[in-house]
């Protein structure tokens, strides 16, 4: 039976704009009859594999996210350099240089491995053909890829620029290889064009939403033109408009280690490294929208750790009546906790073992809870 570690967080964030939809506004829900401010969940995900906790974690062992790998398949191709290379931007000719039309042909056989490839729109005269190119050799999805893909794709294109032969279908299946990317083991991988990419998420990560009801504000503000005098107009040099709106966030993460140990074949190590880091981001990093405007940056003010092999559940329950106004961080931890004691009662203790952190009464430490969840990793 496999192993579970939920996270219950709760986090405030002052005046700010964390995560906005088509039209610029915050992103909410409605839960118990009450306007909540949301922050999504894949919005929180990047924030965290794009974070230094995770770069300097595990330099490495990240992937990368994009839909244009062909695309820097062909100029590896065309210039003689490595892709790994091209993609730091930077990087010497190592390669013989591949013709034009064979590095379009093979770029676009190695990309459609991944997905199905774009179809160009219909150009007209004024469509530049560097860009109908490019977008020929993109696939429609985006592709989360490997450190051992890019390896592979890295490998394929010196072996093609080598030979002056186009690659084979056995070439190309070698390009599904062994996964050691931490992101992809964590938060899976769905490719809808070929399923045998695919990797199931071990860790599951719930929308966050505020405790309490919230009203989205406007901020008009005005810009000055340095170099006005008022000679002529002593009006603004530009006017505008942004929302924004504060709140007490409930946060529901849930790890299930055994399958995060299959997604690293088997590696134990980098599975404890990879909750550790995890854990760390999630209590220290959010969303960097507007983050310029606002500097809504914040610590987690309460953590609940839970680790145990029963059945996970998230605790939003506890928020379902929006918390009343007196005292928003401590009422919240009381019914986070009560909600808890409350369903241990009912189907029993869901957890083996738990740790709290509270940086309000200063109990609990971050190291602990740390080594609590990732098994004392250090």
């Amino acid at each position: 039976m496999s192993e579970f570690i939920q996270l219950h967080i709760l986090t405030s964030y002052p005046p700010s704009n964390l995560n906005r939809d088509d039209l610029g506004t915050p992103k909410t829900a409605m839960m118990g009859g009450a306007r909540r401010l949301r922050v999504s969940s894949q919005s929180l995900k990047r924030a965290w594999r794009t974070s230094r906790v995770f770069q300097e974690a595990f330099d490495g062992n990240l992937g990368i996210r994009t839909k244009e790998m062909g695309w820097q398949a062909y100029l590896a191709l065309k210039e003689g350099k490595r892709l790994t290379d091209l993609i730091k931007g930077d990087g010497e000719p190592v390669n013989p240089q591949v013709k034009e039309e064979d590095a379009v042909a093979w770029a676009q056989e190695i990309a459609g491995v991944f997905g199905k490839l774009k179809k160009p729109k219909k150009s007209d005269k004024n469509d530049d053909a560097e860009k109908i190119k490019k977008e020929s050799l993109c696939v429609e999805q985006m592709v989360h890829f490997s450190p051992e893909e890019i390896a592979a794709i890295d490998d394929l294109i010196a072996q093609l620029a080598t030979s002056g032969e186009k690659p084979t279908g056995d070439d190309l299946a070698l390009l599904r290889s062994q996964n050691s990317a931490v992101d992809i083991a964590m938060f899976g991988r769905m490719l809808a064009a070929n399923p045998a990419f695919n990797h199931e998420a071990a860790v599951q990560v719930a929308h966050a939403i505020t405790v309490h009801r919230v009203a989205v504000e406007d901020d008009y503000f005005t810009a000055v033109d340095d170099l006005n005098r008022g000679e002529e107009d002593v009006g603004a040099g530009h006017i505008g408009q942004a929302e924004f709106a504060a709140g007490l966030f409930y946060a529901y993460i849930c790890v299930n280690r055994d399958l995060l140990i299959e997604n690293l074949d088997g590696d134990i190590e980098l599975t404890d490294r990879a909750i550790w880091a995890l854990v760390e981001a999630a209590v220290k990093v959010g969303p960097r929208g507007k983050q310029n405007s606002f500097a809504s940056r914040a610590y987690a003010s309460y953590l609940l750790a839970e680790r145990g092999s029963k059945q996970p559940r998230s605790l939003s329950v506890a928020f379902l009546e929006p918390v009343s106004r007196d005292d928003h961080l401590k009422n919240a931890i009381k019914a986070l906790t009560e909600t808890r004691k409350n369903m241990d009662a009912v189907y029993g203790a869901c957890a083996d073992a738990c740790l709290e952190m509270n940086a309000t009464t200063g109990e609990g430490t971050l190291d602990e809870i740390l080594r609590f969840v990732a098994d004392g990793h250090a």
